[in-house]
């Protein structure tokens, strides 16, 4: 049994998530912001803490991971608000990645998305810049920690019920894939070892989600 914390605990792909853990005999601890989630997260089997990790320092935080195995990061501003979007997806994000050091978490997975990366390409004048510079800056920083992360980058999301199958690997374009899936490659890679320090980009595809991971630690 492992005790998994996942901030952003009421978004959709946690949603997914927490059900997966629990059911595999997992502690699940959802870190929610809004006390009227509260509900909705423990029907998935987590335990509900109530914190806005925004306006949390890092030993704050710290306090909140401690004693937890792992951190799943799913939390996001929502765009829209571009100050609202670096203070979560990358101020926040960094500071729950320090906080993990300092708590003695070691192990940590980061949702991302397909294009993140320093050279993201997206125009400073489209409304999705804040988010791309956010999340190259907290992928990033990741790492650059002694943590064994793992960075997971979905291609376009959608609210399709998942099939369980991906693609990954080299010369792999952007595509779609189910929150659903993602929660799914989410929990593999927190049983894989050999995942950690991989970004992994993916896909729907026609390989089982085990698979296609076991392909990327053999590679």
């Amino acid at each position: 049994m492992a005790r998994v914390v996942i901030i952003g605990g009421h978004g959709k792909i946690a949603r997914h998530l927490a059900p997966i853990l629990a059911g595999r005999g997992d502690q699940v601890t959802a870190v929610i912001r809004n006390p009227g989630h509260a509900a909705d997260v423990e029907a998935t089997g987590a335990s509900a803490v109530v914190a806005d990790v925004e306006h949390l320092d890092t030993d704050r935080i710290a306090a909140l991971i401690r004693g937890h195995d792992a951190v799943v990061w799913s939390a996001g501003a929502g765009g829209g608000d571009p100050a609202r979007t670096y203070a979560v997806d990358r101020d926040a994000a960094i500071r729950s990645m320090d906080a993990a050091e300092r708590a003695g978490v070691d192990r940590y997975v980061m949702v991302s998305y397909f294009g993140a990366r320093a050279d993201h390409g997206v125009p400073s004048d489209s409304s999705f810049f804040p988010y791309a510079e956010a999340k190259a800056a907290a992928d990033d920083h990741l790492r650059g920690t002694a943590l064994s992360w793992t960075i997971l980058g979905p291609s376009t999301l959608t609210l399709d019920a998942g099939t369980g199958r991906i693609e990954v690997g080299p010369g792999l374009e952007s595509g779609t894939v189910p929150r659903e899936d993602v929660a799914r490659v989410a929990a593999e890679v927190l049983v894989r070892p050999a995942t950690v320090g991989l970004f992994i980009g993916f896909n729907t595809g026609n390989t089982p989600i085990d698979d296609a991971l076991d392909s990327l630690a053999r590679g």
